[in-house]
């Protein structure tokens, strides 16, 4: 989602960017060198692999100024809070008249070929559009529902489970190489 994101702030010549959840900086590394960029995380760990500007802090209460950001990214992350309304109403509160939120997340069923359907969170591609309109009126959705992914052996199927909190030992069921359907949303509004 990095890329396509950084394509469309490019061309809106949106900036600067606020990167909520920004993690490693992997929006940063899409965006050119001196576009504006700022990443914020809760975690230290996290930053330590971002690039600067980054600061600690909370998606809920962002330390910026009201009116400061051309967007706001919340890639893959609001479904970490229990309240990802308030999440949206920060990015509202920081960005200027004409400035965009982005954000993005898979649906319940996503990985089908390799994951039981997951319980709901608070902020899953099923709702996510819904939820986004709670602050922002109109929302733009890009849905995706299709293979996307191929893993070609064992171990990189035990390093896709890993890394979405799976039981690694699911990787038995799995004949390789497999194909995964992934299923989510890209959500895009305005502040107008």
């Amino acid at each position: 989602m990095h890329a396509p994101v950084a394509r469309r702030i490019l061309a809106g010549r949106h900036r600067p960017v606020v990167d909520v959840g920004c993690g490693t900086g992997r929006l940063a590394a899409v965006l050119p060198a001196g576009w504006g960029w700022v990443g914020i995380d809760r975690s230290p760990t996290q930053l330590k692999g971002a690039p600067r500007p980054a600061i600690r802090g909370e998606a809920t209460a962002l330390p910026l100024a009201p009116c400061s950001a051309g967007a706001v990214a919340a890639l893959w992350m609001l479904y970490h809070l229990d309240d990802p309304v308030a999440a949206i109403r920060e990015a509202w509160r920081v960005l200027r008249p004409g400035g965009v939120f982005v954000t993005c997340t898979t649906r319940r069923d996503d990985s089908p070929e390799l994951l039981p359907p997951r319980r709901p969170t608070s902020f899953d591609a099923e709702e996510a559009p819904d939820v986004v309109a709670h602050v922002f009126p109109e929302v733009e959705v890009h849905s995706w529902d299709e293979p996307l992914l191929t893993l070609e052996d064992r171990a990189a199927v035990e390093r896709y489970l890993v890394g979405h909190l799976a039981d690694p030992s699911l990787v038995d069921r799995v004949v390789t190489p497999v194909r995964v359907t992934k299923r989510g949303s890209l959500i895009w509004a305005k502040k107008e």
